[in-house]
């Protein structure tokens, strides 16, 4: 449906340049919701804009359903444009007009008769749950009801494919969870391809089948948000995913020593990656190594068939069983540490 093939862009300001993409290259299927995640200045949103071309690229092609667009003259690529929405961080309404009339703009824009734009935007509000806020103005809505009116517009002329920009940064987390689900229900019932950019893990991991990760310019890794965590040893990776340590309980850190002393157990920090479920692993710990343990804390998820996330544990064997299942932590390449004694 999507195919860039080898994007570079390189910005100059004052004299200096600045290579904003590096022979970038990605295929996105049609229907799919695809996350491009990195930090700021990575080249996340020059990618996206090149993508419609609001940013034309330097070399390489953006091929959309089998047309490149970086061949079109204007009048052609304009008419390809009505055909990807795109939605902003910062909503870009018009205070000037209502709800209603913020959502009918392309229409009239493309002279669509009125009887159509009545009928389109109604549907639209519908769809994104604002049909009683039509004749308001957005300095009466919420963030995400702002929001909710852009996707409305975006949507106005039957996109094949909706362009996300940091579309949930400027939201709380249970704003940005309601927009997500939004996303994804419009995804499922227009069968409209979602390419979105963010710098959030959470948000990736709450409607994305397919990660794209840029570091400076460059897409360093890709593929099933499953695969890129159970892959995650490059370091721009690690950087999204949890790696603050757990927090101790009260009552354990009043017994916390910073060295083990007799009758005192390791307490084990470890970072689940999809290699060993963790149900499998607590059951190798006690079975295996004959090693009771305590569950201090466990922030677990599953994602496929694999889960990720962190665990503190007490081990309770003695020294020489306890070391045995850090070694086998070691080799299955379970990253942990130990976090003091209790």
């Amino acid at each position: 449906m999507i195919s860039i093939q080898n994007i570079s862009k390189t910005f100059t300001l004052k004299s200096k340049t600045f290579k904003a993409l590096d022979q970038v290259n990605m295929e996105i299927a049609e229907g799919d919701i695809v996350g491009i995640i990195g930090s700021s200045g990575a080249g996340k949103s020059t990618l996206i804009r090149c993508i419609n071309l609001l940013e034309k690229p330097d070399n390489g092609a953006i091929v959309v359903r089998g047309r490149d667009l970086t061949k079109l003259n204007a009048s052609e690529l304009a008419a390809e444009r009505k055909k990807i929405g795109m939605i902003f961080q910062h909503f870009n309404l018009l205070s000037s007009r209502t709800v209603f009339e913020n959502v009918a703009l392309p229409l009239e824009l493309d002279k669509a008769n009125k009887t159509h734009i009545q009928a389109k935007v109604t549907e639209l509000l519908k769809i994104v749950g604002l049909e009683h806020k039509a004749d308001e103005y957005p300095k009466n809505l919420s963030g995400g009801q702002k929001q909710r009116v852009a996707i409305a517009r975006a949507l106005a002329n039957d996109p094949h494919l909706l362009l996300c920009d940091e579309a949930t940064s400027a939201l709380d987390p249970i704003t940005t969870q309601s927009i997500l689900q939004l996303l994804r229900d419009i995804n499922q019932r227009l069968r409209i391809t979602v390419l979105l950019i963010t710098h959030e893990m959470e948000v990736v991991k709450a409607i994305c089948n397919h990660v794209a990760v840029i570091d400076h310019g460059q897409l360093v890794a890709k593929g099933t948000l499953e695969n890129i965590l159970f892959n995650n040893s490059h370091p721009i990776i690690r950087q999204f995913l949890n790696t603050k340590n757990m927090t101790i309980p009260s009552d354990f850190n009043k017994t916390l020593q910073s060295q083990q002393n007799d009758g005192l157990f390791p307490l084990v920090e470890i970072e689940l990656n999809g290699r060993v479920a963790f149900e499998d692993l607590v059951d190798t710990i006690y079975h295996h190594y004959k090693v009771p343990y305590k569950i201090i804390r466990a922030e677990i998820e599953y994602i496929g068939k694999k889960n990720f996330g962190k665990a503190l544990l007490q081990l309770q064997g003695n020294a020489d069983h306890n070391a045995d299942v850090i070694n086998y932590f070691n080799q299955h390449k379970i990253y942990n540490s130990v976090r003091g004694y209790a």
